[in-house]
């Protein structure tokens, strides 16, 4: 999952996407309102996290503005403005859900899970194909042969095949989506993913593998065994 965090007080945004990265969300972080629209126009996000207070651009413009060309990803407020008017005035220009500051970490990630939820981003929290599943709240790999907790970038990529099983995603996508447009990595970085997580689905007894499809991407499948089962 991917997420936009625009929040101009650098300190708290370093330690806010410290925060997120640990819990294996992705996250492009800008400080002021202008960076924040023009990346929610052009990047490709499953949510985004906005203060109200910024500079150039308030989060309440941002929202209005994005609003006008994007309905349905789900925006999360967060702010020290928690006065009952400042709620209505943020969730009706279209926020999901708002959140003052000082607030607990383990409510934001909540909440943030929550309002995925309510899109649809988020349908479950145990992923199952074929003989794995993926837990998304412990993000361990399970398979008839044991477990395996997945770092955060490999959960991710596995995330993306397990929610999209038979559809090939290509190498453009996965860089997009978990990388982000602002990466330096090299494109080769998805296949060294993808090695240790066939690595993985190995050494918990996985019938499930990830098939690279030339000049097209990645696709995961059953054995022939289990998709006769």
């Amino acid at each position: 999952m991917r997420l936009l965090l625009a929040e101009d007080e650098r300190s708290l945004s370093k330690a806010l996407t410290a925060i997120l990265e640990y819990n294996h969300f992705s996250v492009d972080a800008v400080y002021d309102g202008a960076d924040a629209l023009d990346y929610l126009m052009n990047g490709n996000y499953d949510g985004a996290i906005l203060d109200i207070m910024m500079p150039k651009m308030d989060g309440i413009s941002v929202l209005k503005e994005f609003r006008k060309t994007n309905r349905t990803l789900p925006v999360l407020l967060l702010t020290a403005k928690n006065e009952v008017e400042d709620r209505v005035t943020g969730l009706d220009c279209g926020a999901d859900d708002y959140l003052g500051k000082p607030f607990d970490t383990k409510e934001l990630l909540a909440r943030i899970r929550a309002m995925l939820r309510r899109r649809g981003d988020i349908s479950e929290n145990i992923l199952t194909f074929a003989d794995i599943t993926l837990n998304r709240m412990t993000f361990e790999l399970a398979a008839p042969k044991g477990s395996v907790r997945l770092g955060s970038k490999e959960f991710q990529l596995l995330e993306m095949l397990m929610s999209s099983p038979g559809r090939v995603i290509s190498s453009e996508q996965f860089m997009e989506k978990i990388w982000g447009f602002d990466s330096e990595a090299e494109i080769n970085v998805v296949w060294t993913y993808v090695s240790f997580l066939r690595k993985k689905l190995a050494a918990v007894g996985a019938s499930a593998n990830i098939r690279a499809i030339r000049n097209s991407g990645y696709v995961l499948e059953a054995d022939d065994a289990e998709k006769g089962s």
